[in-house]
């Protein structure tokens, strides 16, 4: 039976464009700029992130802007001229961008007076914005209503965990969240971050540790302690265009994890990607409530 509404995403999701369309969930493609051409996220299908990082690491500095209003008007319209929408949004506290969703919707509300139109803020980006994307369509696909669907990302937001690591610290320093000289010092040193998705819907640096093995089992540990019922569940790995390290990564999990069901790799998209650079590594997953 077919919903009386639709659900849509977007692609700081980092949701797999063949997830999407396998499931058919509309996704709003954000904007990233790469020697100086604008180019939208369509997380994978074109098979862009290898090139990209590879620039990345000869040197070019990409950037992301927001999506204005009226290009969310232009996602949204043609559905709500038809039916209702279910609109799940990455982290409001990443980017000022969830705000001009919300002015298309208003003004959207005052076009079509008889539609609902919910969006839910999952204070998540990327691999667990997937993971809370995911669990939210089974409910979809199983009827559940908007509310219901709306209520689930909201009881579970705080569920959905990385641990993640660096390459270079400097992308870190060039977006203000260490401090230029702590890059250079840090560098040297050989000192990687640890950083999880804080309750704030931010990205946090909780730890940091000499040496990318002595960061690799870091990451291995903090997965440990927080995932919950590892055999019901497909974790993802993300990687900056390191799939040897992801692949050592996948090992050292399902070493420490032995019934752990499943677990997915994947590079990371271009609009992540400007901000966290070649080299990154995360590991994804539901567990505890976020600690930090």
């Amino acid at each position: 039976m077919e919903q009386s509404y639709v659900f849509m995403t977007d692609s700081d999701s980092d949701l797999l464009y063949s997830i999407a369309d396998e499931r058919r969930i509309p996704v709003v493609r954000m904007p990233y700029t790469l020697d100086g051409e604008e180019y939208l996220d369509d997380n994978g299908r074109t098979g862009v992130e290898r090139r990209f990082f590879r620039r990345m690491r000869e040197g070019a500095t990409p950037s992301t802007s927001l999506l204005p209003t009226e290009a969310y008007i232009e996602y949204f319209e043609p559905i709500l001229k038809q039916r209702d929408l279910l609109f799940i949004a990455f982290s409001s506290q990443m980017s000022a961008t969830l705000e001009n969703a919300r002015e298309a919707r208003l003004q959207l509300l005052e076009k079509y007076p008889g539609r609902k139109f919910t969006i839910v803020d999952t204070l998540s980006i990327s691999g667990p914005m997937t993971l809370l994307v995911l669990g939210a369509h089974d409910l979809y696909l199983q009827g559940k209503s908007m509310d219901e669907v709306a209520q689930w990302v909201m009881d579970n937001r705080m569920r959905a965990q990385t641990w993640m690591t660096v390459g270079d610290l400097k992308y870190l320093a060039r977006g203000g969240r260490i401090s230029p000289t702590s890059a250079v010092f840090g560098t040297m040193l050989d000192i990687k971050p640890i950083i999880c998705l804080g309750r704030g819907g931010k990205m946090d640096a909780v730890d940091k540790v000499r040496g990318r093995r002595r960061t690799l089992k870091a990451i291995v540990e903090r997965t440990a302690e927080n995932i919950e019922h590892p055999e019901n569940q497909t974790l993802i790995i993300l990687h900056g265009d390191v799939p040897e390290d992801a692949e050592e990564l996948a090992g050292m999990l399902r070493e420490r994890i032995p019934n752990l069901r499943d677990i997915r790799i994947q590079i990371v998209g271009p609009v992540i990607g400007s901000h966290c650079g070649p080299g990154t590594l995360a590991s994804v997953f539901m567990g505890k409530e976020r600690a930090y």
